[in-house]
């Protein structure tokens, strides 16, 4: 048998490894096509949740500091406001004060005070010499107790208001007090110094006046002029009769255990008396809050 040409051979050989690549190409891609298949990646947007912050949970003065303070500095604002404001309140009540004796309505008040008063410097003397010297040292008493009855229960009516949310009528009685009695002292104090009165047993006995310049002397009564500022919105703030009786009671006395104990002329403690009422209700009507006091709402009231 003759052998096969060379060209032949080569050309059976070409074959022969074409076809032994097309099978390892077909059962790669089988073995491709047996893998499992990976997922097919997703693009994940993360979701955010709006968060609530509520500021009011927080501990008071949180952000002082950030806020460029502190709550020592904001305390101490507060406090020269109240101060300033106070100030301003007994400036005012001091221009209306001066300026009342010349209101027209006020003319009737001022003629029974001026009278009285006229009356009384004239007769001084004569009612002085008809008290005797007896029970000094209990009229004296008599005095300091009413008086320190008085103020502890005023003090005490303000304490609790000051102690208690829902007192706020209590309140307002201690800081309208407190104002009346400072507007008391700024007019007690120059006519002190202008009528420099001598009291009973002082000098030659006559009550004159222009001779001791200081604020200690006998005209105006001071004991009679600050108890009866007290007493008056004391029975102004609370309208119940025997708020009133005993108010006016402790005030007068004062005013009448002081002129028996010779501490003062009668007309020293009149004169005190009707400047303490005047001041005590201008005060009273001038700041009162008409939903806490009934008398607030009516303006015409003098004494009750």
């Amino acid at each position: 048998m003759p052998k096969p040409p060379a060209v032949f051979c080569r050309f059976l050989m070409v074959l022969i490894a074409g076809a032994a690549l097309d099978n390892c190409a077909v059962a790669q891609a089988d073995s491709v096509q047996s893998l499992p298949s990976l997922p097919v990646p997703q693009e994940v947007v993360p979701a955010f949740t709006a968060a609530r912050f509520d500021v009011s949970s927080l501990p008071e003065g949180t952000f002082d500091s950030d806020a460029g303070g502190n709550p020592g500095t904001m305390q101490n604002s507060d406090h020269h406001g109240a101060v300033r404001n106070g100030i301003r309140r007994i400036l005012e009540d001091q221009k209306e004060l001066y300026l009342t004796p010349f209101k027209e309505s006020n003319l009737k008040w001022d003629a029974l005070e001026l009278v009285g008063t006229g009356g009384l410097i004239a007769a001084d003397r004569h009612i002085e010499k008809h008290i005797g010297n007896a029970h000094y040292q209990f009229y004296q008493d008599t005095s300091n107790i009413a008086i320190g009855g008085l103020s502890a229960a005023l003090a005490g009516v303000w304490i609790y208001g000051l102690k208690t949310e829902n007192h706020r009528h209590a309140r307002e009685t201690g800081f309208l007090e407190l104002e009346a009695l400072i507007d008391t002292f700024m007019i007690y104090t120059p006519m002190q110094l202008i009528a420099a009165r001598q009291r009973p047993g002082e000098g030659n006995g006559n009550g004159d006046f222009w001779k001791h310049h200081a604020i200690n002397t006998s005209f105006p009564g001071g004991h009679a002029m600050f108890t009866y500022t007290m007493a008056t919105v004391l029975s102004h703030e609370y309208s119940q009769k025997w708020v009133q009786i005993l108010a006016y009671s402790a005030a007068s006395a004062v005013t009448v255990s002081r002129f028996m104990a010779r501490d003062h002329w009668s007309s020293d403690m009149f004169i005190g008396a009707a400047l303490g009422i005047g001041i005590g209700s201008h005060v009273f009507h001038a700041h009162c809050d008409p939903e806490l006091s009934d008398s607030c709402k009516h303006h015409t009231r003098f004494i009750f």
